[in-house]
């Protein structure tokens, strides 16, 4: 059964669900009956009711969380943002450019913790950044040449349509 991807895991409403099966067990209901009732598999239910008889109600409280645990905490997240905010230069990188492998360079060197770059983006995510591109240009740039190619240069190097003429072989229309 389990949720689709990419879906939440509700704990609070698993945790409820799990007291009301026990709820009709305690009842006088059959396990393939509560099972049905409560819309889960009857292995899910025995495991439940077995749990049950060895850890009590408490056995059957809610996980509270899914998955590994962090490896960095809410402040050093926060602290990881200052940084970036600070900028790359500042952090001693020669450009101001934010690479993933930069990003997971800081992350060991200040926190002591490394991440494969596709973990490091998804950190990144999480705390609300996206992907940028430099908005940096060229020192170089000669912003008139570039409107005078084209104004001039550009229209003769553009495709014009052909003149209707006779039809190639591979037209697919009749006539």
């Amino acid at each position: 059964m389990g949720n689709p991807a990419g879906v939440r895991r509700d704990f609070d409403a698993l945790e409820e669900r799990r007291l009301r099966a026990v709820a009709l067990l305690r009842k006088g209901m059959s396990q393939a009956a509560a099972a049905r009732e409560v819309g889960v598999h009857r292995q899910s239910l025995y495991r439940w009711h077995r749990t049950l008889q060895g850890e009590g109600r408490a056995g059957l409280k809610k996980a509270g969380r899914a998955g590994r645990r962090p490896k960095l905490s809410d402040e050093q997240h926060e602290e990881l943002i200052v940084i970036l905010l600070d900028g790359a230069e500042k952090a001693g990188y020669a450009t101001g450019l934010w690479t993933l492998a930069r990003v997971g360079e800081v992350i060991r060197s200040r926190f002591g913790v490394e991440y494969d770059p596709s973990q490091v983006w998804r950190i990144l995510r999480m705390l609300g950044w996206s992907t940028q591109r430099p908005v940096g240009r060229a020192i170089e740039r000669d912003e008139e040449a570039i409107a005078r190619w084209k104004r001039e240069r550009w229209p003769e190097l553009k495709k014009r349509l052909r003149h209707k003429g006779k039809r190639s072989s591979s037209s697919t229309r009749a006539g």
